[in-house]
């Protein structure tokens, strides 16, 4: 048995995770701890502190104990706030306390579209458009062309979590951009593993989530690396070798 471990903060989609576990049959397990999250804001400020060193060392230091066999710091929003540089040293600090391999969701989405060498995306983004914005520069520092943008401008997690999902569908679907080679959807607080299938059969392409690059990330840090059944393009790939975006630059 594969312990992927997690820090999440906040309450908002930690069920994704259990609902995820499900659709591997039992060959892997992924515990969430919940790490502290002062205010629930999509704002820059809240987000720095949400994703504060020693909120993620005291989670990490949780995770070691429960002997996970890689951590992930579950949210996109508050490691991209931080800058490369900064959520590159954010990624080392949860590594160090946890003592395993390690990574973030914003890395995640990074080694992922590396793995399916996708370059050209759209994003769709619950966030407002000013923190939204900064995940588009974070992608660009890994050389990623950011075709189209679409802000839900919701500014709380639970908000997100909340979302029905006809209309996460619709906003994802009626985002697309014709030359992009997928659709990057943003924020761990939002549900998503029943609905990745579904947005790649309506869209004929590829869709990546938060929580989903969370989890493929965490197994690949974990060692598990064939391709599998779903959900969606990115399980079905695997994670052969790449250069990682995690090295000192």
């Amino acid at each position: 048995m594969t312990r992927v471990g997690f820090l999440y903060p906040g309450y908002s989609a930690e069920d994704d995770y259990t609902a995820f576990a499900a659709m591997f049959g039992g060959e892997v397990e992924l515990p969430v701890v919940h790490t502290l999250m002062r205010e629930d804001s999509h704002r820059v400020d809240a987000l720095l502190d949400v994703g504060g060193e020693e909120v993620l060392a005291t989670g990490a230091r949780e995770l070691s104990r429960m002997r996970v066999e890689s951590a992930v710091w579950a949210c996109t929003s508050g490691s991209f706030v931080f800058g490369w540089e900064g959520a590159r040293k954010q990624v080392q600090g949860v590594r160090n306390a946890a003592g395993v391999p390690s990574s973030s969701t914003s890395f995640a989405f990074v080694h992922a579209l590396r793995q399916l060498r996708v370059t050209r995306v759209a994003i769709a983004a619950t966030y407002p458009e000013d923190v939204a914005r900064r995940f588009v520069d974070f992608l660009g520092e890994a050389g990623v062309t950011v075709l189209s943008l679409a802000s839900h401008g919701i500014v709380t997690a639970a908000e997100v979590g909340d979302l029905d999902p006809d209309e996460v569908l619709d906003f994802v679907i009626s985002n697309d951009h014709p030359r992009a080679e997928a659709i990057l959807v943003p924020d761990t607080a939002l549900h998503s593993a029943d609905l990745i299938e579904p947005m790649e059969a309506l869209i004929g392409k590829t869709v990546l989530t938060a929580n989903q690059v969370s989890i493929w990330e965490g197994l690949r840090l974990a060692g598990v690396t064939a391709a599998r059944s779903g959900p969606g393009t990115l399980f079905r790939s695997g994670a052969t070798a790449f250069t990682s975006a995690l090295a000192a630059r």
